[in-house]
């Protein structure tokens, strides 16, 4: 049994981790969903690629996640967005919490929350109109070492994380890495200062 990668051991975590909250200005209030699921290969975040069809970031690979609606916490956005993408119904004491705020270029201050659902992977079902296909990452694929670039549009190095066979972006990458950092090792390391690549600016 891998001792770091539990629903205690990464909560406890989370709940001694100082978040970074940023401002919303003119931005629209977002959040994903980082959500652990297992299998009978153990536990493991999910991951989807959004259709080809989609008129916002068509064909890039995504965490469940939205708007947030007038009225709604993060935590409820997250866990909605999930039922919406994927199929789960998650409760709210499987919020683990909450970990740093990622503004994008295109217009969202997104908010991840952690989320661990338990065995559950079998229930899966993707939203067709959302979601073009669905991966759950063990930890041997996202506890990855990531890799950066630099762009001359801007003098934040890009992150990009290595796995399921692609080159995972900011802003997922980033959320990936964080909670790599801070939810299975402990370290509290930030992101906000890496960058999303070009194509993810519309």
């Amino acid at each position: 049994m891998d001792e770091e990668f539990t629903r205690a051991a990464v909560r406890e975590r989370l709940r001694s981790f100082d978040r970074h909250t940023h401002d919303l200005g003119t931005n629209k209030a977002a959040a994903v969903a980082l959500v652990v699921v297992e299998d009978d290969a153990g536990p493991g975040i999910v991951v989807t690629k959004r259709p080809n069809t989609m008129r916002a970031h068509p064909g890039q690979w995504a965490l469940p996640g939205g708007r947030v609606d007038d009225g709604e916490a993060p935590e409820q956005t997250a866990r909605r967005e999930v039922q919406e993408e994927i199929g789960l119904d998650v409760s709210a004491d499987a919020v683990l919490g909450l970990l740093d705020d990622y503004s994008t270029h295109s217009g969202y201050r997104i908010t991840p929350v952690v989320m661990w659902a338990g065995p559950v992977a079998d229930r899966i079902v993707a939203n067709p109109a959302e979601v073009a296909s669905v991966h759950i990452a063990h930890r041997a694929t996202f506890d990855v070492e990531p890799r950066f670039a630099s762009i001359p549009e801007s003098p934040r190095p890009i992150i990009r994380v290595p796995m399921l066979g692609a080159w995972i972006h900011a802003p997922t990458a980033a959320v990936i890495h964080q909670f790599r950092e801070v939810g299975v090792h402990g370290r509290p390391t930030r992101v906000e200062e890496f960058e999303e690549p070009v194509f993810a600016w519309r």
